[in-house]
């Protein structure tokens, strides 16, 4: 029996996942371990919970104000007995997280397999974003195993002179997520607050985005808001101090803008499929909107993601405010390219990647075994 350990330390991370922890686990030739970073504390665990994924290991590395060096260092110095207490004959690692980076390049230094789930994103420009970008592209080159969510993933990653035969396209584990998590009888007060109005749903909060980008983005929103009467805006605000003291300098008054507490990977999935518009900095948002059918404007000047872009699903508008307000007042009065828009089809999978991404691991260690 292969042991398996996945490795994640994210709200993001842990969304994308949980699904292929539950997958693994049915795979009676699997013996798999979770352990997770604990780089974010109260998110992670509120995804954890509504997956019903109990960690066996939690190396807790959270402090408050922690930076990229705290997150690095700390993750490296307690995965180390953890990864040569349990062995495994693969780590299974996701996207361009620090614990993602910290975590294959500790598999590095102890000569553990790594598997790199939704492998293959690029923008090219490794401060964009920061230091997501750079984070892949190194898992990348330590990566045995290459799950890539897409045929322009898998193209990335050749074009780096990646071992074609490492390279498997699955589709992105997010949309498997979402046949747990969407509800037809799904009720919450927020909604009701929304109901009778346009809902749009607000994410913002990358570090590249801080200060005035994210500033001039809220401008943008409100003047939109205060000029459509039946546009009512949830933003789920990000824990992060800075964000949030930008957030209530703009948008304190507005009673048609409602900031509220981080919601839970099933509130959050069932409050998009009942969303007008999403306006947004995030990267996994871009790739579960479009199989609810609900349009996506991505706040950032660049976007690892762009297929969506290229099928119609997405729309990057930078974080300038003429242009935010320019696109976003476009969705509302211009009928036929929303329709256009929330129509295309996803991208990015079908809801059946933990499977494939299974099945590759189970046809991996028994070509192994022969050999």
């Amino acid at each position: 029996m292969k042991k398996i350990m996945l490795v994640f330390g994210t709200r993001p991370e842990a969304i994308k996942m949980c699904p292929l922890v539950k997958e693994l686990k049915n795979r009676k030739d699997f013996n798999t371990v979770v352990c997770v970073t604990g780089q974010h504390k109260q998110m992670l665990q509120q995804i954890l919970e509504a997956f019903d994924v109990v960690p066996e290991y939690n190396l807790t590395i959270m402090k408050d104000k922690q930076t990229l060096f705290d997150v690095t260092i700390n993750i490296l110095e307690r995965i180390k007995q953890v990864l040569e207490f349990e062995k495994p004959d693969i780590v299974l690692v996701h996207g361009d997280t620090s614990t993602t980076f910290v975590t294959a390049l500790a598999c590095f230094y102890l000569n553990i397999k790594v598997g790199h789930v939704e492998a293959g994103l690029r923008t090219n420009n490794i401060y964009s974003p920061f230091p997501e970008e750079f984070n892949r592209q190194g898992v990348g080159i330590i990566a045995q195993l290459n799950f890539a969510p897409t045929e322009w993933a898998k193209q990335n990653l050749l074009k780096e002179n990646k071992n074609p035969e490492s390279i498997f396209v699955t589709g992105n584990t997010v949309i498997d997520s979402l046949k747990t998590t969407i509800k037809k009888d799904y009720k919450n007060e927020y909604l009701n607050w929304a109901n009778g109005s346009r809902l749009v749903l607000l994410t913002s909060h990358r570090r590249e985005n801080l200060g005035q980008p994210m500033r001039n983005m809220f401008k943008a929103i409100r003047r939109v808001v205060e000029e459509f009467k039946d546009v009512k805006v949830i933003y789920p605000i990000h824990l992060n101090p800075a964000v949030r003291q930008i957030a209530h300098e703009v948008f304190d008054g507005e009673d048609r803008i409602k900031l509220i507490e981080p919601l839970d990977v099933l509130d959050f999935h069932n409050f998009m499929a009942r969303s007008y518009l999403i306006l947004t900095d995030s990267g996994g948002i871009q790739e579960e909107a479009p199989s609810l059918g609900v349009p996506v404007l991505v706040m950032r000047d660049t976007t690892e993601r762009p297929e969506g872009v290229e099928a119609g699903t997405l729309k990057l508008v930078g974080t300038d405010e003429e242009n935010v307000y320019r696109e976003f007042k476009n969705l509302l009065i211009n009928k036929e390219e929303y329709a256009k828009i929330s129509k295309t089809s996803n991208p990015y999978g079908d809801g059946n990647a933990c499977k494939r991404i299974a099945d590759v691991l189970e046809e991996y260690f028994s070509k192994e075994e022969v050999n």
